[in-house]
């Protein structure tokens, strides 16, 4: 079970957005991550808890951030919940999507679970409704997503193979590049993997 955590940083101009403390598993039944969010000072600003099955749906998803609350599920497209910070009231979602994303870490891996690209096969698009903090509001995006390299390393037990994604924004034209380790994240824009106490998990 992976443990470790992210630093988070605004990826224009690098300025500390605080910390991602996380502990990741696979399982017979998908893969589930958990994580608490810290700002620059050490408080806590929020959580993430996403449970994917084992073909990377999204079958649990419960963000937190500020006062702000979402949770949503594979249904339908994608439906969600999103409470208002005094939580009298609460909006319902849905839209024709495949899955979710937002700030954490947690999205990326499983956007490439989702589509597993294949190596010289092209780019793979997909329809993802993200939630940003600090208000977690939803917002529709398309992206398309192709595996650029698989390139192993040797370590001391198993080889480990680093994937590296060219991620590009249907809308705005953008591309960065996403390095993955099996369930964990090895550099991304706005995103550092600072700590690992366990090799990452592997999909089968």
């Amino acid at each position: 079970m992976p443990r470790g955590h992210y630093s988070l940083y605004d990826p224009h101009d690098r300025t500390p957005l605080g910390e991602e403390h996380f502990h990741c598993a696979t399982g017979p039944s998908g893969w589930r991550y958990v994580s608490q969010t810290l700002n620059t000072a050490g408080e806590h600003t929020g959580s993430v808890d996403l449970t994917l099955d084992e073909l990377g749906r999204p079958i649990r998803l419960e963000l937190h951030a500020a006062a702000w609350q979402v949770r949503g599920a594979a249904l339908d497209g994608v439906t969600w919940v999103r409470t208002d910070p005094t939580g009298t009231h609460a909006t319902e979602g849905n839209v024709p999507a495949h899955a979710f994303t937002g700030a954490s870490p947690a999205f990326l891996v499983a956007t490439a679970r989702l589509l597993r690209p294949v190596l010289g096969a092209g780019a793979t698009r997909v329809r993802l409704v993200a939630f940003t903090p600090p208000v977690l509001a939803p917002r529709t995006l398309d992206q398309s997503w192709a595996l650029l390299s698989s390139t192993p390393h040797a370590t001391d037990t198993a080889p480990l193979v680093a994937d590296a994604y060219q991620v590009t924004d249907l809308e705005t034209g953008e591309q960065h590049a996403v390095h993955l380790a099996g369930d964990v994240v090895l550099a991304a824009p706005g995103i550092e993997l600072e700590s690992l106490d366990t090799p990452p998990s592997t999909f089968n």
